[in-house]
C-alpha cells in the first residue's frame, strides 16, 4: 500500500487499485496541504474508490473529478444519486453490513462511530449518509480502513485482520466528536489486533497560515503535523499489543506482507522537519 496522506490510501489487492477517501488537490476548501503534492501516477489508474463518510476532507469532489470515468466510487447508502448530480459518473452505494465483490476482490462496510453529515453533526442542511468503515479481501490478507470513528461497541467483532489503517488526529488544533486521538486509536488496536498497524488521518492538511500563527500557536501546528503517529506507536507499546505498527510518511510506501514482530513499533522513513 501506499499513504497518499490524510485519509488516502492506495491499495493494490485482488487485481484492483484501490483509493480510500481520495483527496489529490493542493487544497480543500481553507486547508492546504502541507506535505508534496501528490502525481496523477498515483491515483490515474484507480479502478475502485472507497468513501466512508461524507464530510469534504473524505469525500471531496474536485478530487473524484479526477478520476477516470470508468473508476467505480462506492459510496455510503443514500448518497449515490447527490454525488452523481455533482458529476461522478459511475456510482454505487453500500449499507453497513452490505458486501461489493469485483472479481478476486471483497469489499464489506462496517460501523463507523461519526457523523454522517455532509456538514457534520450540527447541520440539519445537505445529505446524509451513515458514516462507514469498509473490511477488504483478497490475495489472503484482511484489511480494514476504518475511515473517521471514535471507538464503538463490536469494534472487537470485525474478525481476525492482517492490517488496519486507523485514523489518529485530524487536521485542526482540536477534535470534534467521532474521532481518535493517539491514545484512543491504541486503544482500538487493542480491541481490533491486527498482524500490522498504519497510522492515518495525519500530518497532511492545516487551514493556510496556521503553521506560521503567532504566540506558540503555530508551534503546536508544527507539532500536531507530526507528533499524532509517534504517540500512537507509543500507547500502543504500554497497550502491549502484539501488532507491528509502521509510521509512513505521505507518499511513502508500506509492504503488506511483512512478517508478524510482536511488540515493534517502527517508521517507514526518516521523521520529517518540524520546523
Amino acid at each position: 500500500m501506499r499513504f497518499l496522506g490524510h485519509s488516502t490510501a492506495r491499495l493494490e489487492i485482488g487485481g484492483r487499485v484501490v483509493l480510500t477517501d481520495p483527496v489529490l488537490t493542493p487544497r480543500v476548501s481553507a486547508l492546504r496541504r502541507m506535505v508534496p503534492p501528490l502525481r496523477p501516477a498515483d491515483w490515474a489508474d484507480a479502478d475502485l474508490v472507497l468513501i466512508s463518510h461524507l464530510h469534504g476532507d473524505h469525500l471531496h469532489l474536485p478530487s473524484l473529478r479526477l478520476l477516470r470515468p470508468e473508476t467505480r466510487v462506492v459510496v455510503p447508502r443514500g448518497a449515490g444519486e447527490w454525488v452523481r448530480r455533482k458529476g461522478v459518473p459511475r456510482v454505487s452505494e453500500l449499507g453497513i453490513g452490505d458486501t461489493l465483490v469485483e472479481d478476486g476482490l471483497r469489499v464489506t462496510a462496517v460501523f463507523a462511530e461519526h457523523s454522517g453529515h455532509r456538514w457534520g453533526p450540527r447541520s440539519t442542511r445537505g445529505p446524509q449518509a451513515p458514516a462507514l468503515g469498509h473490511v477488504l479481501e483478497a490475495d489472503g490478507l484482511r484489511i480494514y480502513a476504518a475511515g473517521d470513528t471514535d471507538l464503538f461497541d463490536g469494534m472487537a467483532s470485525l474478525g481476525e485482520l492482517d492490517v488496519a489503517l486507523l485514523p489518529v488526529w485530524g487536521w485542526g488544533p482540536s477534535l470534534g466528536p467521532g474521532h481518535m486521538d493517539p491514545e484512543r486509536a491504541a486503544r482500538a488496536l487493542e480491541l481490533l489486533r491486527p498482524r500490522l498497524a498504519v497510522p492515518v488521518h495525519w500530518g497532511t492538511l492545516a487551514v493556510a497560515g496556521s503553521t506560521r500563527a503567532p504566540a506558540g500557536h503555530g508551534a503546536r501546528m508544527r507539532a500536531l503535523l507530526h507528533d499524532p503517529p509517534h504517540r500512537f506507536a507509543v500507547a500502543a507499546g504500554r497497550h502491549r499489543v502484539d501488532s507491528r505498527v509502521v509510521i509512513a510518511q505521505p507518499g511513502q510506501d508500506v509492504p503488506l506482507d511483512a512478517p508478524r514482530r510482536p511488540g515493534v513499533s517502527e517508521r517507514a522513513e526518516a521523521e520529517t522537519d518540524r520546523g
